[in-house]
């Protein structure tokens, strides 16, 4: 019998409705063996996910304000969903122990670890699988420094030990014991390191989504959805912005070559998406379409750049110096041009364009602001002759003025720059020249 490990996000475990749905999914499937649970997320659109809410305590702590009013939701938030799920945990016990700890001085990665704990331990009472804490498995440093090695070795000894387990995400601890969390959406991770430590043949990610779409559906109507796709081809589609999971719970299942499937808790029935190294064949030549808005091009122009040695270490250093992370540097003999995020130049174009008048001296420098990234990305683009025509002839058409284009090294995508308000005409005029109907 083979073993998968399976991950529920927030929404999956928001009340006793949903957490019954997640035990018909688990015991529908005796391979199934591992799970690892988020904090419970939102009920409906304007309720309050639990990690907000303990993070709101510790603000209120902070500020020298009560918790007790915020505290007390989460507290009949727990006690509805264990008496709802008919199990008896003595919840009122851990609720008590972290109200005592709710002082000046309380970690904010202890509080916000909270709602995985308890929500782990109702899980697994729920299932009567054993209850496994990740703190002191999952290890970080004295710096909050993940140690993979270390966590490596603990998970695999202590899960070990375990048939069926439920192990809450997120979090971890350090050699003082001092409970560390990973950035939010870290309970990916969590399930990432589990499946590598228990040698699982299947990481399931099961969330509220069906697994990706070639689209964005608030752009596109019903875009088709993405059966199989690789861990190259998420990389590229997830930097730019078409992300489901957390991007570093990716590494771990994949150093050990198993492959992740995202999955919807609401619709079971439906395969989601497969992601793995396995080369496969795509409904179509391209695999997504994926964008980003507000970026800044700054465009340099000097005559004879290409025989000015280091005219781009240079360029680069004065990113460098002013903290700054670029995006894509598209160049030609005589031009360069740099493409940051408006978030990274906030309050520093000024600076920057100083800098490369006075350092590099070009003949003409040109800032165009507002811009938009659109990556079409598929592994068999570079088999397939005619895709760059075929992508530009198609925003052609529909108008959309092309600001830059950057095909990468590996073939596999093609980025174009448009502006801001071009974004979504652009995304529909991709997919309706590749996507079929």
């Amino acid at each position: 019998m083979g073993t998968k490990v399976v991950k529920f996000g927030g929404s999956s475990v928001a009340d006793a409705i949903q957490i019954q749905k997640v035990k018909e999914i688990v015991l529908s499937d005796p391979e199934r063996r591992f799970v690892v649970v988020s904090a419970p997320g939102k009920r409906f659109p304007e309720d309050s996910k639990i990690t907000d809410l303990l993070y709101l305590c510790k603000t209120h702590i902070d500020n020298n304000f009560t918790p007790e009013h915020v505290f007390q939701v989460i507290c009949d938030r727990y006690r509805m969903m264990e008496m709802n799920l008919g199990v008896n945990i003595h919840i009122d016990e851990d609720l008590q122990e972290i109200r005592q700890h709710l002082k000046p001085g309380i970690s904010a990665d202890y509080i916000a670890s909270r709602g995985e704990y308890l929500c782990g331990k109702l899980v697994a009472a729920v299932f009567g699988f054993d209850f496994v804490d990740p703190a002191g498995l999952i290890k970080f440093d004295a710096r909050g420094r993940h140690m993979p090695e270390e966590t490596q070795k603990a998970l695999s000894e202590e899960l070990a030990k375990h048939e069926h387990a439920v192990i809450p995400g997120f979090y971890g601890a350090d050699p003082d014991g001092n409970i560390v969390t990973f950035t939010r959406g870290g309970s990916d991770v969590t399930g990432s390191l589990v499946a590598k430590a228990v040698g699982a043949d299947m990481y399931e990610n099961w969330t509220d989504v069906s697994g990706f779409l070639k689209a964005d559906p608030r752009i596109v109507k019903d875009p088709i959805p993405i059966k199989n796709i690789t861990y190259k081809e998420l990389r590229e589609l997830s930097y730019m912005g078409a992300s489901v999971l957390h991007e570093d719970a990716v590494f771990p299942v994949r150093e050990a070559n198993i492959p992740i499937n995202i999955r919807n808790t609401n619709e079971p029935d439906n395969p989601g998406t497969i992601i793995s190294d396995t080369p496969h064949e795509h409904t179509g030549i391209i695999t997504g379409i994926a964008g980003r808005k507000d970026f800044t091009v700054i465009s340099i122009y000097k005559n004879m750049m290409n025989s000015e040695i280091g005219f781009v270490k240079r360029l680069l250093a004065i990113l460098e110096q002013n903290e700054i992370s670029f995006e894509h540097l598209p160049s030609g003999i005589d031009t360069v041009c740099v493409i940051i995020s408006n978030k990274e130049l906030e309050g520093k174009l000024q600076d920057v364009t100083e800098d490369i008048e006075r350092k590099l001296q070009p003949d003409t420098m040109d800032i165009y602001q507002d811009m938009a990234l659109i990556a079409t990305v598929g592994m068999g683009m570079n088999r397939r002759l005619g895709i760059s025509a075929k992508l530009f002839t198609a925003l052609t058409n529909a108008n959309v003025n092309i600001r830059m284009i950057d095909q990468g090294s590996s073939e596999m995508n093609i980025i174009v720059g448009v502006e801001n308000d071009q974004f979504t005409d652009a995304i529909r005029a991709i997919y309706d020249a590749f996507v079929e109907r």
